[in-house]
């Protein structure tokens, strides 16, 4: 499935959300099926830390609570900027999740003019996300934000 695609989907899933949680469960597996995203997750901000909220993928991650600062997704929260890391291997940030996971993207999702969550993406490709992954990514961010 072509992200656009996504986006126009997830659009409709949200204007017509009854169940927030769930409205966000089928974002996420639509998401899941754009080639290179093998996992995807939203964690929102709870106090000091990032709490995963949904997630779709192989399996789950053992990182279901991370402080702010702390790992890419931490980064990103507190900045309140993409973070687009071609080869996790080179950032010294990365928490890992999964040994197969080469490179992630995390947007952050705002409300009000701060950080609420953010959409977490890992691939098992070096260099998996480009421009047009992250300009798409940022509109579905802001669709998502009626949810959380």
């Amino acid at each position: 499935m072509e992200l656009a695609d996504v986006l126009s989907q997830a659009k409709e899933i949200v204007r017509n959300a009854r169940d927030p949680q769930q409205a966000l469960e089928r974002v996420l597996e639509l998401l899941r099926r754009v080639p290179r995203y093998d996992w995807v997750g939203v964690y929102a901000v709870e106090g000091g830390q990032l709490a995963l909220r949904a997630w779709r993928g192989d399996r789950p991650t053992q990182h279901v609570r991370i402080p702010l600062g702390a790992g890419i997704c931490g980064a990103a929260a507190l900045s309140g900027k993409v973070e687009n890391v071609p080869d996790v291997s080179r950032d010294r940030r990365y928490i890992a999740c999964f040994p197969e996971t080469k490179s992630e993207l995390v947007v952050p999702i705002f409300r009000d003019g701060r950080v609420v969550a953010e959409l977490d993406i890992d691939s098992e490709q070096l260099a998996a996300f480009g421009e047009r992954d992250v300009e798409l990514l940022k509109q579905l961010a802001e669709y998502l934000s009626a949810l959380l």
